[in-house]
């Protein structure tokens, strides 16, 4: 088995970042590539992802996650199908003073996010071990956020209820999304859609991004 150039992972997410032009310390940096290392761990047991190169990681997880960035507002977020914590536990990680609510019903995949909240003491995190459609939450969420998880209106119908009135749903997804928009249902709108584009990935990439109300 190769051993992992963890230097050349550090050096493609700084320059990652770089060209995404977002803001994420030197600190958060560092945690980023942690999480990757545990992440690299836990996937020779227990397949969390299907990219098993780290280096390829550090493009396809962390840049595509961190593409997002600058379009999670507000002081609550939730993240819907994190699976290993993609965007939700990178977001946490580039943004400290968000509250981020990873949701995920897999039991490995939870274990996971439990493991990486301790071992990087993410205090903003909190992770719920759930089917998103049973999750009951009083506390609405400023922005919930979903990448790869189910088409525009499966989404909207499972999760609207955790989006807080005047919030978002940002819905990551690869080709452009129209067709999935629109069967959304009555109680949301599409916004905006941007076309993505995430340093050293050739594919598609766009962001839909809806609001509660009515059309």
């Amino acid at each position: 088995m190769a051993m992992t150039d963890w230097r050349a992972c550090e050096q493609r997410l700084a320059e990652g970042i770089d060209a995404l032009g977002v803001d994420v310390t030197a600190a958060a940096q560092a945690q980023l590539i942690a999480y990757l290392r545990e992440l690299s761990t836990w996937n020779a047991t227990y397949n969390l992802t299907a990219v098993r190169d780290p280096l390829s990681m550090v493009t396809r997880h962390l840049l595509d996650s961190l593409s997002v960035l600058d379009f999670v507002t507000g002081a609550s977020v939730a993240d819907i199908g994190t699976g290993p914590g993609l965007p939700g536990l990178v977001i946490a990680i580039a943004r400290p003073r968000m509250a981020l609510t990873l949701i995920e019903s897999n039991r490995k995949k939870a274990a996971f996010l439990r493991h990486v909240r301790r071992r990087l003491e993410l205090e903003n995190v909190t992770v719920i071990q759930e089917r998103v459609e049973a999750v009951e939450s009083t506390d609405k969420f400023d922005t919930v956020i979903c990448r790869a998880f189910a088409a525009a209106g499966d989404c909207a119908r499972l999760a609207g209820h955790l989006v807080a009135p005047g919030g978002r749903f940002l819905l990551m997804k690869g080709r452009d999304p129209a067709e999935e928009l629109a069967d959304l249902p009555l109680d949301f709108r599409a916004v905006d859609t941007v076309a993505l584009r995430v340093p050293g990935l050739e594919a598609d990439r766009h962001l839909a991004i809806l609001e509660p109300g009515l059309i």
